[in-house]
């Protein structure tokens, strides 16, 4: 029944909070029961590239059974400001943990998907007070970009990114890309079942980018990710992390190799993981069902 609502009734209650100037848009879902309210930590969902806080309508419904659940749209992204400033994962870790310390106070639960999870990762190497698990859905490593496009490829690529990335370039690719028309193919890259793909996931992408500065921050957002201190090195800080960790990914995600799923999964013990068949970038919107009871049953057995 509740699939039938619109996705506002599903992720809870909008309010906006305003981070260091800027708007910025969060839903909270309280958990409905009273016991569970007390006894077991609060969910933070980080979406990833592109997306927002209604990316998670087919899971808060769910988790809000048990869990307290918040969502955020990272800055840049959603309905938060369209901001003028350096996008980085350590900027958004930042917003995450002021969130935090203004609303929940507690140790939580970090749940992000692709670039939301390797801010959430972000986030739990910094501020490990706030951290009590991390949610991995996807997870990508910035630093081996290069790595993962054939050696004869990479002076192509560079290239091409190269004259893409003065602003009046980017601004004329940007404003072709966020057309509806455009945006459903890209989406069919990041999904294995196209069914998932419907009018209302393709309307959600779509209308963020027509607000006012969404070009200026797509460009800021491509300069970004060229940062080589865009984000930490997972390999490197994935071993420290003292916390259960759960990783998450489709077997046909065309947009991260699942190939990394094994290698990332075994620089912690620490670390369980879960790779979902016919299933691709988004498995929490995709699959939704076998997700949602994955993440219930790993914080049942993991997180006491």
């Amino acid at each position: 029944m509740s699939q039938q609502l619109p996705w506002e009734k599903r992720v809870g209650r909008e309010r906006q909070w305003i981070w260091r100037g800027w708007p910025i848009r969060y839903t909270f879902l309280p958990c409905e029961t009273a016991e569970d309210s007390q006894t077991k930590p609060p969910l933070i969902l980080i979406h990833g590239f592109g997306a927002a806080v209604e990316h998670w309508r087919h899971n808060i419904p769910v988790l809000g059974q048990h869990y307290r659940v918040y969502a955020l749209d990272l800055l840049g992204f959603g309905q938060s400001s369209k901001a003028a400033t350096d996008y980085t994962a350590y900027l958004w870790a930042e917003q995450i943990y002021d969130f935090w310390r203004s609303f929940i106070g507690e140790p939580v639960i970090l749940v992000g998907n692709s670039i939301g999870s390797l801010v959430c990762l972000t986030a739990a190497f910094k501020y490990p007070e706030m951290v009590a698990g991390l949610v991995m859905l996807s997870l990508p490593d910035v630093s081996l970009r290069q790595e993962m496009i054939p050696k004869g490829l990479r002076p192509i690529v560079n290239t091409i990114e190269g004259l893409f990335s003065p602003p009046l370039l980017l601004k004329t690719l940007f404003k072709i890309i966020r057309r509806p028309g455009v945006i459903r193919p890209w989406v069919g890259v990041a999904y294995y079942d196209k069914s998932a793909i419907t009018d209302e996931l393709v309307e959600m992408i779509t209308i963020p980018p027509q607000d006012r500065g969404a070009a200026r921050t797509f460009c800021l957002l491509f300069e970004g990710l060229r940062n080589p201190h865009y984000s930490p090195v997972v390999k490197k800080i994935l071993p420290k992390l003292t916390v259960p960790m759960l990783l998450v990914w489709g077997r046909q995600d065309r947009m991260i190799p699942v190939t990394l799923a094994a290698t990332f999964s075994k620089l912690n013990p620490l670390i369980t993981l879960k790779e979902l068949d016919q299933a691709g970038h988004c498995p929490h919107d995709e699959c939704p069902e076998k997700f949602n009871t994955i993440l219930l049953d790993w914080l049942e057995s993991s997180i006491s």
